[in-house]
């Protein structure tokens, strides 16, 4: 039996026996990788070109009106008579992506006097499909969906050819995939409000926000869309929270939060979060009193080829205090230690970076742990910030060294242990793309009904919650998720783990799923009446749940923020 005094020292080195398991959230699923928003792009009927014959002569481009609110309906309303008069063929074109490699096209060809029409779809990639309209006259509206096997921007251009007279009308539009691949960046300070780093240099002021240059700053190219930050707020003198979003608007209206903070604590937390058209993130103190904010860049996303998600459960690599990994006993004071991970815990060989769970517990004063490639000297950034005696853990995503390994350093002057945790990794092979959801969406708050079915009240101590973010399926479409998990009204000590369900929905509807065995990894540590959250990336289960562990003997409240997810298609 697991004592309560190791479960308060956090990150548990033994499984105990799990509890049985509230029911899990009925209808949460199908919804869970929707509502993201996607991209909706558009070429009205006016840009359509006709070339050739008489027609095309007379240089008219298109018909008039929005042809989506025309209807099926034939020759109906002056605006389509009058498109008719001088050109008989338009197209509208509609298209929206909320996967991360395809396309949902709409494409509306209006044509009233013409013969039969041959339409030609152009993807943008060099291929094609065909479809043909009959003659007579018709408003033809059909959906056709792409998938592109690299991501970028495309050209997707719609021909409707007229063979009778020899005219051609065209339409296209530019279309950017949505999914985004992973470059690391080696560790850089972007923000530092003590400094006037990326911002002035003047604390942040109450229910205020600052903006940060991220796309075209410190070699993030201007075309990323999403990025890896560790956001840090200090010099503290109150409590609140910090949202992180794409937008001032919504950072300022955030109902989520990134990192959460009391008077005198110094929190830092990972955020993968989209970047604003301007190629600017804004940071929100949600707090009454001013702050001081880091944040520092380890990677960025885009739509092009780079290295995709590989998603893990989540596999303990490192533990100071059995010598998993490294030598048994604390890392001493402004010491550092090596950690082969390409190769190990199934992160391959050819991984370029890593994401872990970095956990310092067990320290004899204050300090700070940084992670960083192998190779390179240890950058002036953190990752986990902790005081004497306390168990906190921070997610990272490292880039890996030339030689397979990441190193992690002891920025305090006194020793401490340090575990961690491995949840996934990014290659050049995999083609698992980031989807990030644009603005962050509650999953599940325990201190109120949720949506998902969930009845108000705390999760209950040493038990676990099973989240259905997918349909009752055996081929779940999102390879990974991000969420953000808070735990808060803390009644003791304890800490939080995220790992895949092994049941399908339908096991925990007939009552035949069968208990998952806990896990010993953590995503964050909590002691008695705080607040604490911390970024969870993990894959679903073979029927796309996720189990919520309370890892503590004293009930806790819960919130759980979907961020983006990673997926193929």
């Amino acid at each position: 039996m697991i004592s309560a005094a190791l479960v308060a020292a956090g990150v548990g080195l033994v499984p105990g026996i799990a509890q049985a398991a509230p029911a899990p959230a009925p209808g949460a699923g199908p919804y869970a990788a929707r509502g993201t928003g996607g991209t909706t792009y558009s070429s009205p009927a006016e840009r359509t070109v006709v070339t050739g014959g008489a027609q095309g002569a007379r240089g008219r481009q298109g018909a008039q009106g929005a042809p989506e609110r025309q209807g099926a309906q034939g020759k109906q309303g002056a605006q389509e008579r009058q498109g008719a008069q001088d050109s008989s063929t338009s197209i509208y074109l509609t298209a929206h992506t909320d996967g991360a490699r395809s396309i949902e096209l709409r494409s509306h060809v209006i044509d009233f006097d013409a013969p039969a029409l041959d339409v030609v779809v152009s993807w943008g990639d060099g291929t094609t499909d065909t479809y043909s309209l009959p003659a007579g006259g018709a408003s033809d509206a059909r959906d056709l969906k792409h998938r592109y096997s690299v991501l970028g921007t495309y050209d997707v251009k719609v021909t409707a050819k007229n063979a009778a007279d020899g005219t051609e009308a065209v339409n296209e539009l530019k279309f950017t995939t949505k999914g985004a691949e992973f470059t690391a960046h080696e560790p850089t300070r972007l923000l530092d409000t003590r400094a006037g780093v990326g911002a002035a240099k003047a604390k942040v002021g109450p229910r205020s926000s600052v903006a940060l240059k991220v796309a075209g700053a410190a070699k993030v190219p201007a075309g990323a869309t999403a990025v890896a930050l560790n956001v840090t707020v200090t010099n503290t003198t109150g409590a609140g929270h910090v949202s992180v979003q794409s937008t001032k608007d919504r950072a300022e209206g955030a109902e989520t939060s990134n990192v959460n903070f009391a008077a005198g604590q110094t929190v830092p937390n990972l955020v993968i979060e989209a970047i604003g058209e301007d190629g600017y993130v804004h940071l929100f103190n949600g707090g009454w009193e001013p702050v001081d904010l880091i944040a520092d860049v380890t990677g960025y996303f885009a739509p092009a080829h780079a290295n995709g998600w590989g998603a893990l459960n989540p596999t303990r690599v490192v533990d100071t205090r059995e010598g998993l990994g490294t030598a048994k006993g604390q890392v001493p004071g402004q010491g550092t230690f090596g950690v082969e991970i390409a190769g190990r815990a199934g992160v391959p060989k050819g991984a370029t970076a890593v994401a872990v769970n970095l956990t310092a517990t067990n320290p004899r004063s204050a300090g700070h742990l940084t992670a960083y490639p192998s190779g390179k000297a240890a950058p002036a950034t953190s990752n986990v910030n902790f005081t004497a005696g306390q168990t906190v853990a921070n997610s990272a995503v490292v880039p890996i060294g030339p030689d397979g390994k990441i190193n992690v350093r002891n920025g305090g002057w006194d020793p401490a242990d340090v575990v961690v945790d491995v949840v996934g990794y990014y290659t050049p092979e995999s083609r698992s793309a980031l989807v990030a959801h644009g603005i962050p969406f509650r999953l599940l708050d325990t201190r109120k009904d949720s949506w998902g079915g969930w009845k108000a009240g705390p999760l209950k101590a040493r038990t676990h919650f099973p989240m259905r973010l997918e349909g009752d399926t055996t081929h779940p479409d999102v390879d990974g998720w991000v969420l953000n998990t808070t735990v808060t009204d803390t009644r003791g000590n304890g800490f939080l783990s995220v790992t895949p369900d092994p049941n399908f929905w339908s096991d925990y509807v007939n009552g035949t799923a069968v208990t998952p065995q806990r896990p010993v990894s953590s995503v964050l540590n909590w002691t008695k009446g705080t607040t604490v959250a911390n970024v969870a990336q993990t894959p679903g289960g073979k029927g796309g749940m996720i189990d919520l562990w309370n890892q503590g003997w004293e009930d806790t409240h819960l919130l759980v923020d979907l961020l983006a997810y990673y997926k193929t298609d």
